[in-house]
């Protein structure tokens, strides 16, 4: 549906970059788009709104997810949690890959990509492969915190959210339907 896909990305330590990215979904998929959102770091037993609300069936709009145990406050304490990601998100992007050569989806986020970058738990080569392999008309997000130079450069659009004020910053804990 798109005549040209661009590179978007989503970074910063503000709150809203997924959020944003769910949002562009769900403009694109109104407007007949084939959407792909891809989740890394957050796997299927993770309790999130928004892919409980796309499993109701109202959009078309697929969300798969990273299929291997993580949980942002304790795995990267765990040395085997860690050792086991790269190899799987490695395999998980040459999916990507194949499927925006052959354009499955008009529109791919790759949500976390970003910050599993910065982590050192994806490679940029990885990433590189699916921006230039594409299929020139397949729209390609990717969120996360630490978005580096090489990766904004690559870009057409990067937004940066930006942390001023959080209710996290006075104790208050994430709540259910407006934080996950």
């Amino acid at each position: 549906m798109l005549g040209k896909g661009l590179v978007q990305i989503y970074t910063g330590d503000g709150k809203g970059k997924t959020t944003a990215a769910f949002g562009l979904a769900l403009r694109a998929a109104g407007q007949g788009n084939k959407v792909l959102i891809y989740q890394f770091l957050k796997p299927p037993s993770l309790d999130i709104g928004e892919r409980f609300a796309l499993q109701l069936g109202a959009v078309r709009i697929r969300v798969e997810s990273l299929d291997v145990p993580w949980d942002m406050s304790t795995s990267f304490d765990d040395e085997k949690a860690v050792a086991q990601m790269p190899a799987a998100i490695s395999e998980a992007l040459e999916r990507i890959a194949e499927t925006a050569e052959k354009r499955f989806y008009d529109v791919l986020i790759l949500d976390e990509i970003v910050f599993c970058l910065s982590k050192g738990l994806a490679k940029l080569e990885d990433v590189k492969k699916i921006i230039n392999r594409r299929d020139s008309r397949v729209e390609i997000v990717l969120t996360g915190r630490g978005a580096t130079q090489e990766l904004i450069e690559m870009a057409d659009l990067v937004t940066e959210m930006k942390n001023v004020k959080h209710p996290f910053d006075k104790g208050l804990k994430a709540r259910r339907g407006i934080d996950f």
